[in-house]
């Protein structure tokens, strides 16, 4: 069964733009639970344009479903974040400072020794890591090498080209989610995934574990609502 994880950066955003509290993104988080979301994702940044720092430690005390915290491990006060919340998984996502949105998997060769130590330490807390890859092989293999329980793959081209090729698009994924398996890492997709293209990359890699939506899926909810949107996706991931 591959879970489904509700990143709520987007609710942070909306709470940011006027400067109180409503959304609550506790609240939030709490209902997605409640209509069938099998995690939360949260992906803090320096700057805490959308999730603050401590939206993770208040989530950390009531989120009973897979807490998952993304982000850049460049500076160290987002490493002992994780350790002081000890989230079920950490994703280690190469987002620069000031980028919109992540927009690039890690180059787990060049950049194996800082992730090797990373990793390790994590891990040593009881943390599951996983990787932000391109869907690239070699990057798949060397997220191993450097430790990794698992890749999560940065799905914006397939989502980008899945309307004008759909085997096309999906063929890259195919590839690296087969060296995952390959090499005994568990597997993740995440970004831009959506209503129109979440059913046939699941039906491409059925042994995909987890997805990780959120702007999408906050988007379609304007439409649907919340509880509704959740169970959409649900079932595009056959679990009604």
């Amino acid at each position: 069964m591959t879970r489904l994880s509700v990143n709520i950066n987007k609710i942070a955003t909306l709470r940011n733009s006027r400067g109180g509290d409503n959304p609550n993104v506790v609240k939030v988080a709490l209902d997605c639970e409640r209509f069938g979301a099998q995690g939360i994702t949260v992906h803090p940044r320096p700057d805490e344009r959308h999730i603050r720092y401590q939206d993770v430690y208040d989530l950390k005390k009531v989120v009973t479903t897979e807490f998952n915290i993304e982000g850049n491990p460049s500076e160290r006060k987002f490493v002992d974040l994780v350790l002081a919340n000890q989230p079920a998984q950490v994703t280690l996502v190469p987002d620069a400072l000031g980028a919109i949105t992540s927009n690039a998997g890690w180059d787990t060769i060049t950049h194996k020794d800082r992730l090797t130590d990373l990793i390790a330490e994590f891990k040593e807390a009881g943390i599951r890591v996983s990787v932000f890859v391109d869907a690239d092989e070699r990057m798949v293999e060397g997220a191993k090498a450097c430790g990794a329980d698992r890749v999560e793959l940065y799905t914006e081209p397939y989502a980008e080209h899945y309307f004008k090729n759909q085997k096309k698009a999906v063929a890259p994924f195919v590839k690296a989610a087969e060296a995952a398996r390959r090499v005994g890492l568990g597997l993740n997709a995440g970004h831009d995934l959506s209503l129109d293209n979440l059913r046939f990359l699941q039906k491409s890699i059925p042994w995909l574990d987890e997805v990780s939506i959120g702007h999408a899926l906050i988007a379609d909810a304007l439409y649907y609502g919340l509880e509704n949107t959740i169970q959409m996706y649900l079932r595009e991931l056959d679990q009604f």
